[in-house]
């Protein structure tokens, strides 16, 4: 799917450290006053966005500097936001053989949560990690 296609779109490129994440939360805030939707579903999307960016911003660049890049695409019936980064790379292992949520598995298990739909995978060229996550808003208007 190409991001850009939306009316509203935009793309944020922040450097991987905890302070820079409420960048990322106050753009998902500009962008959702475009729509007439709740403030209760903008603060579960800005948690699932905050859990998407911490894992990049914890595991990605392990004693090393890197960005991360968050896409927003706010469609007529849908808001898709997607996080990636080039870093390590993660497999989501979210229950232990216990039964337990391993250390990130809970951030994963707040998105699935939150959105309707939840990709996870490689980034670009295969490099780093990609977590892709679509909420449902109804139709525009």
């Amino acid at each position: 799917m190409d991001m850009t296609s939306g009316a509203h779109a935009v793309r944020l490129t922040i450097p991987a450290k905890p302070e820079y994440i409420t960048l990322c939360r106050l753009a998902l805030s500009g962008l959702f006053r475009l729509r007439q939707a709740s403030q209760e579903t903008l603060a579960d999307l800005k948690l699932a966005l905050t859990e998407a960016c911490s894992n990049s911003v914890r595991h990605a660049y392990p004693g090393r500097e890197g960005t991360v890049e968050v896409l927003y695409d706010l469609q007529d019936d849908r808001l898709v936001i997607e996080v990636a980064d080039d870093g390590e790379g993660f497999e989501p292992q979210e229950l232990r053989e216990d039964g337990e949520l391993t250390e990130g598995g809970l951030g994963i298990a707040i998105i699935r949560a939150v959105a309707d739909e939840l990709e996870l995978g490689p980034g670009k060229n295969g490099r780093g990690s990609r977590l892709r996550f679509v909420k449902l808003l109804g139709p525009a208007g």
